[in-house]
């Protein structure tokens, strides 16, 4: 097991050696990593691509997926791309696909053609306290904001 996104927030199977891997037929977000200090750091792994799928089998794993040359030549090996999946509980696709665009954005991975901005602006919120949600809805029908 190994733990991915804000806070770490998700818990992901493997990772995997993805040339002796299997995939199942279930939906999940995926997640292609590689050491790229084994020797010096064999603990760590960098997440190099992102996806999500209704269906692992249909992804082209292991190695017929439209991206997966771009993750041999980060790799150098295909015995050195790893998987890790998470098959998110109750999820549908959009919450695949939300999970997949955060791990993006956290992660920047380079095999990946979508970017996506980390970056947080205020102007997207606006400036408030929790103090102001109070005031934002009446608390009953006949009721007004506080």
């Amino acid at each position: 097991m190994i733990r991915l996104g804000t806070l770490a927030g998700y818990s992901f199977d493997g990772p995997m050696v993805l040339g002796g891997w299997t995939p199942p037929s279930k939906p999940a977000v995926f997640v292609i990593v590689y050491k790229p200090e084994p020797e010096t750091k064999p603990e760590n792994y960098a997440v190099i691509y992102v996806g999500h799928s209704e269906d692992l089998t249909t992804e082209g794993f292991p190695f017929k997926h439209p991206r997966a040359h771009c993750w041999l030549q980060r790799a150098g090996s295909k015995w050195k791309v790893y998987i890790c999946t998470f098959e998110v509980p109750g999820g549908t696709q959009g919450h695949r696909e939300m999970i997949a665009q955060e791990l993006m954005a956290i992660y920047d991975p380079h095999c990946n053609e979508e970017k996506y901005d980390k970056a947080w602006k205020d102007e997207w919120i606006g400036d408030y306290s929790s103090a102001d949600t109070t005031s934002l809805a009446p608390r009953g029908p006949d009721e007004q904001p506080l």
